[in-house]
Formats: structure tokens, C-alpha cells, sequence
């Protein structure tokens, strides 16, 4: 158990290193916009490769259709939660409508779950930890806390902001132990219901979230780093 909660820990960090450097400083919108694309391809491969592939494997079609159903439902009903509380709050203010920087906080807390999750149950089936969702979870999650940061920056203040991504970080951490107790008493059903889970709050953030800031941040080159960053995932998960 003390190793998955390293795994967790670390798989979690870059939640709270993209914090900080957003934070600290205005990053070129370009920039932000071609890490999105390249951790939105890293996702993609994981959610093919690992989450739905494995999931196929443990408990066959129906939990893992179950569980992506879930997924789905439950991140695209909490984004559609969190924007219209921004527009409420906001209300006659349209220069200041909530956009990204909550939703993002809320889909890295959301899929952050389930994806780590998934770490911990593979340790504790005795696979390891799978190296392409690890590096596709780090990548993914640093432009998520940077953008999310930056766009909350004039809002809450630095301590608040940091606070948030603490908590979101410690829970995701914490996610991987309880994928490592679960994988006892879930047995192969739970575990690809989970993998499931995973995979359909990740399609549908990538869908919402990802991609189309990538895309209005990087322009045309997004697609190229999103290409690179499927082929380094894909050609990780076969490695391992």
C-alpha cells in the first residue's frame, strides 16, 4: 500500500506543480495550448490501450459499457453544474463569465478519481504500475492546474488558489490506495467498471475541455501535438 500511495503521490504532483507555475507567472497562450494537445493525445491512447483494453479483458463489455456510461453522465452533468453556477455568479457581468478555470479544476478532480484509481488496482493485481497512463496522467494534468490557475488568478487569491489544487491533488493521491484496497473486494466486475468510469469522464472532458482549448490556443499546430503525444502514449503502453 506504501506504494501505491508514492504512485498516487506522484502521479497527483503535477496537479499542484501546474498550480504553482500558474501562479507564479502569465504563460504564452500558444504554449499552454500545444501541452493541452499533447497530454489530450497521451489520453486518448490511454483510454484505447488501458483503461478500455484492460477493462475488456477483466470483466468483458458490459461493466466496462456500464461503467463509461457513469463516467460520461456524471462529468458532463458536473460541468454543466459548475458553468451554470459561474454564470449565476456572474450574472450581468459577461467580461467576467466563469469559464475554464473552474471547469478544468473540476474535470481534473473528477477524472483525476477513476484514473488513479486505476493505478492502484494494477498494482495490487500484481501488473505494476502502467508507465503510458502514469506519464499520460502527469502530462495531462500540468496544463489543466496552469490554465485553471491562470484563469482564477484574478478571482481568489494565490493562497486560495494553491489551497485547491492541495486538496484536488491530496484526494487524487489518495484515489490510488483506495484502487488498491478496491481491487480486493471489487473483484474483476468493479475493476472494469472503474477502468470504464475512467475512460468516459476522460472522452467526455477530453470532447468539452481538452481539445477545443487546445485548439483555440495552439491554433493548427494543436493537432500535430496531439498526434505525437497518441504515438509516445500508445508506444509506452506496449512497452510496458
Amino acid at each position: 500500500m506504501t506504494d501505491a500511495l508514492m504512485w498516487g503521490a506522484l502521479a497527483a504532483s503535477s496537479l499542484l506543480v501546474g498550480a504553482l507555475l500558474g501562479v507564479a507567472r502569465r504563460w504564452p497562450g500558444r504554449l499552454v495550448g500545444l501541452v493541452l494537445a499533447f497530454g489530450a493525445g497521451a489520453l486518448i491512447a490511454s483510454v484505447a490501450f488501458e483503461l478500455a483494453e484492460e477493462g475488456l479483458q477483466a470483466g468483458g463489455p458490459v461493466p466496462v459499457a456500464v461503467g463509461i456510461a457513469l463516467g460520461a453522465v456524471a462529468f458532463a452533468g458536473g460541468n454543466l453544474a459548475i458553468q451554470s453556477l459561474g454564470a449565476r455568479r456572474h450574472r450581468g457581468h459577461p467580461e467576467r463569465e466563469e469559464g475554464g478555470g473552474t471547469g478544468l479544476a473540476f474535470g481534473a478532480f473528477l477524472d483525476g478519481i477513476p484514473e488513479q484509481a486505476v493505478l492502484g488496482i494494477g498494482l495490487a493485481s500484481g501488473g505494476g504500475v502502467s508507465v503510458a497512463l502514469l506519464v499520460a496522467v502527469w502530462i495531462s494534468n500540468l496544463p489543466e492546474a496552469i490554465g485553471s490557475a491562470a484563469d482564477m488568478r484574478g478571482e481568489r487569491s494565490r493562497r486560495a488558489i494553491l489551497l485547491l489544487w492541495a486538496g484536488v491533488s491530496g484526494v487524487c493521491a489518495l484515489a490510488t490506495l483506495g484502487g488498491y484496497a478496491l481491487a480486493d473486494v471489487s473483484g474483476e466486475t468493479g475493476a472494469s467498471v472503474i477502468n470504464g468510469f475512467a475512460a468516459g469522464a476522460l472522452l467526455v472532458m477530453l470532447v468539452d475541455e481538452m481539445i477545443p482549448e487546445a485548439r483555440s490556443k495552439a491554433g493548427a499546430a494543436a493537432g500535430l501535438a496531439t498526434v505525437v503525444g497518441f504515438a509516445l502514449a500508445a508506444g509506452l503502453s506496449k512497452l510496458t
